[in-house]
């Protein structure tokens, strides 16, 4: 039997240098792109935090949590999640973003925001049907040009592509959120609007760049436009040809 997984705050140097060499594993981030060791330490001291998952003393998962502020209002931002490739879609991810929402609850809070990219179903499925998160806002090239494992090596021009993300709504205490921790976050498939994604976004960037950045200018133009028009994703369709994001009218959304 495997030995079980733990959750704590990551606290120390080792710690810090653990996620920075996760980052590198998961995502094939270039130097540039990697949240370094200092920014993690002064973070903390600014009121984030990191939390890591670990069996036994390896670190095979984190999730870095940042202290925001908007007006009045003091919220989390969550910066970055990374699970190593020999503990992915074993619910580590899960186990983390849990343990986010009740530190950031025990803390007074109730909202944590992150980005994740549109076109990535696998985390789609997990913040909108697994969690209970809210996509209410998409940001154009974001972070500017991406240039990680990805998108490098395009002959259409520069190469890399643009870092369009979704802005995630994480509303703790909302009975969507509650009812997604129980396992009970059913999804209505009889959406006002829908906006399909490709099935594999890497193999369609590697054998098609042109099309690709087409493509993703699609996924922008609809899903801007059904945000415009006063809906909200609330769901995604993880059907094999066919996946779509799903969006409806608020008032139908259980809050």
């Amino acid at each position: 039997m495997s030995a079980p997984i733990q959750i704590r705050e990551c606290e120390t140097v080792a710690d810090f240098d653990a996620c920075i060499a996760l980052q590198r594993e998961a995502f094939g981030l270039p130097d540039q792109e990697i949240s370094p060791r200092r920014h993690l330490i002064v973070s903390r001291q600014a009121g984030g935090w990191t939390l890591g998952a670990f069996v036994e003393e390896r670190m095979v998962g984190f999730v870095h949590h940042l202290a925001a502020v908007k007006g009045q209002d003091i919220f989390g931002y969550s910066h970055m999640m990374a699970v190593a490739v020999d503990y992915q879609n074993k619910g580590v991810g899960a186990q983390l973003k849990w343990a986010q929402r009740e530190k950031a609850l025990a803390e007074g809070r109730d909202f944590i925001k992150w980005t994740w990219e549109p076109m990535r179903a696998r985390n789609a499925h997990f913040n909108l049907n697994r969690l209970g998160v809210l996509v209410e806002g998409y940001a154009d090239n974001f972070y500017g040009t991406d240039y990680g494992s990805d998108y490098a090596g395009q002959v259409d021009g520069p190469p890399g592509i643009d870092s369009d993300r979704l802005f995630g709504s994480w509303y703790l205490r909302s009975n969507r959120v509650e009812r997604a921790a129980a396992g009970e976050l059913p999804i209505d498939e009889a959406a006002a609007a829908r906006v399909g994604i490709p099935t594999d976004w890497p193999r369609f960037v590697s054998s098609d760049p042109v099309g690709a950045k087409k493509e993703m200018l699609r996924v922008r133009n609809e899903f801007k436009s059904a945000l415009a028009s006063g809906l909200v994703c609330a769901g995604f369709d993880r059907h094999a040809s066919q996946p779509a994001y799903l969006f409806y009218e608020r008032s139908k959304i259980d809050e």
